[in-house]
């Protein structure tokens, strides 16, 4: 296993492709601390699975939205686990609701700025110490499809900033970082739905999906299999991208089409 004795930090990883990308990174021998905010069962379900499977987990409640309690996670993840070698930025809100940037809250407004661009900024930032002395280090972001084009997104206007800019932050610190053996990278995925996010390749074979180029739904092992060969030793080389886990869908290109529904 080539990460063995490796310490990872999935946040939000209680559920869906945080979940799915812990497994893998457990797979590959890392030991994990869960991340979540209100979903407790199911993260210490998950660091007991992992355990199971002879790592070392931990389950850490704590919002990367607010400042005092990223730090927390990452303080009870290097006091229970040791230093922190991968850092898997999962975690980040998102409002369903689809509604114009003028009819935000100012309060909503900075609460996804936070959990997606700045708290990720600062778990980047009390990580980096211990990448440096060690010479080591993966850190792993998630954006959207094409958010490297820094396209428009209709009702999705402070979520769709916040992570293009994090797009320039990753190639950034990838260029800043990568003397010290850090590499950073963004991963992108598609539209992938439901439970589908935490199923296999082989649950979603011979199932059809119409709005999918590729034909089939996405999965959450699409997305963990990617982020597990970033963390890999040999893959050093691979930093500062936006990697697209999409199966070819573009939902921003689909959702442009139906403009009539944000015009007055």
């Amino acid at each position: 296993m080539k990460l063995s004795g490796r310490t990872a930090l999935v946040t939000g990883s209680a559920k869906g492709l945080g979940r799915r990308t812990a497994l893998e990174l457990a797979r590959l021998g890392c030991n994990v601390a869960i991340n979540y905010v209100n979903s407790r069962a199911e993260a210490e379900e998950l660091a007991e699975e992992i355990i199971g499977m002879g790592r070392h987990a931990i389950a850490v409640q704590g919002d990367i939205a607010y400042e005092e309690q990223a730090g927390r996670l990452v303080a009870a993840t290097e006091e229970r686990l040791g230093g922190i070698d991968i850092l898997v930025n999962n975690a980040g809100p998102f409002i369903r609701e689809r509604k114009l940037f003028a009819d935000y809250r100012v309060s909503d407004i900075h609460y996804l700025m936070n959990g997606n661009l700045v708290g990720t900024m600062l778990l980047d930032h009390s990580v980096l110490p211990g990448m440096r002395a060690r010479q080591w280090g993966r850190i792993i972001h998630f954006g959207f499809g094409h958010a490297a084009e820094a396209r428009s997104w209709p009702h999705r206007a402070v979520y769709a900033a916040a992570k293009v800019g994090l797009v320039s932050f990753t190639k950034t610190l990838a260029e800043e970082e990568a003397f010290h053996g850090i590499t950073v990278n963004m991963i992108c995925p598609g539209d992938i739905r439901g439970s589908f996010k935490e199923k296999g390749i082989d649950d979603a074979q011979g199932i059809q999906d119409g709005e999918s180029p590729r034909g089939r739904p996405g999965t959450g092992e699409d997305v963990a299999r990617v982020i597990g060969f970033l963390c890999l030793p040999e893959s050093d080389f691979v930093t500062g991208n936006a990697i697209e886990v999409s199966g070819g869908f573009d939902p921003i290109v689909r959702l442009a089409k139906a403009a009539d529904t944000y015009r007055p």
